[in-house]
């Protein structure tokens, strides 16, 4: 299916897009509170959620609100005050939006943390943030409680679905009993647009996880970036009843700023449904669960699509979807997933670009501007984007370097995406900016409409005989062909080239049933195949077939993890 070329807007909405960001302005306040109070809205489907035994649970507005009060009523009464730190380790369910609600509510700031994290990783970002208290649920409890007696600052653990005959000595207290007992407290703190709600620690892709200070303020720079990536639906033009129906789902992980600020805030921010689902990702419950919730809009890592485009290649032929809008981010699309999502889905793929300091700066909007398969798009609205060198200077066109955004937009006005800074690192901080740009640490070139094409992290850009190539193009290209399901590319030291480029291939079910195994000769087919799509010095000419691929939590592919395990295998060699 060809995609009729839209008219191009790009600079018409960029000139026409101005800041109006409030002096005090509190998330709560603007996420459920207004929409709570309102006859049209307050009974209207805040939350619906789901979990891996088929259990749904609808929340509303009203209720979201009613109880995020009561559970600031109850942190104030235990003595929290606004500044304090408290971390929310739970899954997508109703307890972790109502938790984060209520601690920036009171005027706290709220430590999202995944409740994969094991012991060492959890001690770090408790410590590192100087959290007062933890909100968890049964998954993260036993690691959790084994950090809590060496972090004296550390004073409540509040659990969720705690039964009152686990013998935990005093150790933790019951969420749904304080809470049972607990008054609302309505008041919703006076904080300045520019005041922390929200520390987000980086994925650590290249090196110790960063805690990211988020303010209130950074909701509107990111929401031109979601209005977009879905093509301006919901219509913010429109008064709330008169907007089309648009319900929101994303497997992205609320602890996360893919699945915070890619999802479960924005969609809030802007009165609308957001589906929570409570289990591991699979491809086929993620078909059947946009069906059965009438999904609307959703953001899919290229992971997950790849993973839903090799399980269901032909959904619609299965399938009953209201899809309208798709955002992906995390890794590169690539063209293959890119026109299966077009033809299979009926829906172009707006592809984006953020990190957690500065998210939604780059990327789609196909029906007010064309997305060229492969691209991560162009600077949203309101975000001034270039490529610069390592001086900070702005490269022309089809030259690589560091994605960065200015401080000021077109207009000379102030971006509001921008993080305040990195918690106890100064350093790491100053290290960010080139004067008035805030370097992603992401390499890309830009082409003569402005469009970005990723070429990797600084450090995942191979350099082989003079060439640059970057990774994401490759693995793009690898997995076009059958026999493959996921793939990873890293450089390889190497005497003569300085690099040779090396894969890492996951071998698809269908190949593997049909007889088919890793050999010699499927890596010259692999090569070949490469070799006769990109540039003769991008194929790979070492391959090594796995079982996985090391990812982190966010859907993007380890190749830091890759290339040391790589190290201590020449290591070893040499030895």
């Amino acid at each position: 299916m060809k995609e009729t070329r839209p008219p191009d807007l790009w600079s018409a909405h960029c000139n026409a897009w101005r800041w109006q960001i409030p002096a005090r302005f509190n998330l709560t306040q603007a996420c459920v509170a207004r929409w709570a109070v309102s006859g049209s809205t307050f009974d209207k489907n805040a939350l619906i959620l789901f979990d891996s035994d088929r259990i749904e649970y609808v929340v509303s507005y009203k209720e979201l609100f009613n109880r995020s009060a009561v559970l600031s009523g109850v942190l104030k009464n235990r003595g929290y005050r606004p500044g304090d730190r408290i971390a929310v380790c739970l899954p997508q369910r109703a307890e972790t939006a109502v938790s984060l609600l209520a601690i920036m509510m009171l005027g706290g700031v709220a430590v999202p943390l995944t409740v994969l994290f094991g012991v060492d990783a959890l001690e770090f970002r408790l410590r590192d943030a100087n959290c007062a208290a933890v909100i968890c649920d049964r998954t993260p409890l036993t690691n959790v409680l084994a950090v809590k007696e060496n972090l004296p600052t550390l004073c409540d653990v509040i659990v969720c679905d705690l039964n009152d005959d686990e013998p935990l000595n005093d150790a933790a207290v019951s969420f749904d009993e304080l809470v049972a007992r607990g008054k609302p407290d309505f008041t919703i703190a006076d904080t300045f647009a520019d005041d922390p709600a929200l520390i987000i620690y980086t994925s650590g892709t290249t090196g110790p996880p960063k805690g990211a200070l988020i303010p209130h303020r950074a909701m509107f720079g990111n929401m031109s970036g979601f209005l977009y990536s879905h093509n301006l639906r919901p219509d913010p033009t429109k008064p709330l009843e008169d907007v089309e129906p648009f319900v929101f789902w994303s497997p992205a992980d609320w602890a996360w700023t893919g699945g915070l600020w890619d999802a479960l805030l924005p969609t809030l921010f802007l009165g609308q449904t957001i589906v929570g689902y409570r289990g591991r990702f699979d491809p086929i419950r993620a078909f059947e669960l946009m069906e059965k919730f009438e999904v609307t809009s959703t953001f899919l890592f290229p992971t997950a699509l790849k993973m839903m485009m090799k399980a269901i290649p032909n959904p619609r032929e299965k399938y009953n979807l209201k899809l309208r809008s798709i955002m992906s981010a995390g890794e590169s699309v690539g063209e293959t997933v890119f026109n299966w999502t077009r033809d299979a889905l009926g829906v172009t793929t707006n592809e984006m670009f953020g990190q957690t300091e500065l998210n939604y700066i780059v990327g789609n909007s196909h029906a007010l501007w064309s997305a060229k398969p492969g691209s991560m798009g162009r600077g949203y609205p309101g975000h001034r984007v270039a490529i610069i060198d390592d001086e900070g200077k702005p490269l022309s066109a089809g030259l690589t370097g560091d994605v960065a955004v200015n401080r000021y937009d077109l207009h000379g006005d102030l971006d509001p995406v921008f993080f305040l800074g990195y918690l106890n690192n100064e350093t790491a901080t100053r290290d960010k900016y080139s004067g008035d740009w805030c370097r992603t640490g992401d390499m890309a070139k830009i082409d003569e409409e402005g469009y970005l094409w990723y070429e990797g992290r600084s450090d995942d850009v191979i350099k082989s005989a003079g060439y640059r190539i970057g990774p994401a193009e490759v693995e793009s290209c690898l997995i076009q062909h059958p026999a493959v399901a996921m793939a990873a590319v890293i450089g390889k030291p190497d005497a003569e080239r300085g690099a040779i480029v090396k894969a890492f291939v996951v071998l698809s079910e269908s190949y593997l049933k049909s007889g088919g195994a890793a050999s010699k000769a499927l890596e010259d087919e692999l090569a070949a195949h490469v070799r006769g799509k990109l540039a003769p010095y991008e194929y790979p000419k070492e391959f090594a077939f796995v079982d996985e691929l090391p990812m982190t939590t966010t859907g993007k592919i380890q190749r830091k993890v890759l290339r040391e395990r790589e190290a201590i295998i020449e290591s070893q060699r040499r030895t």
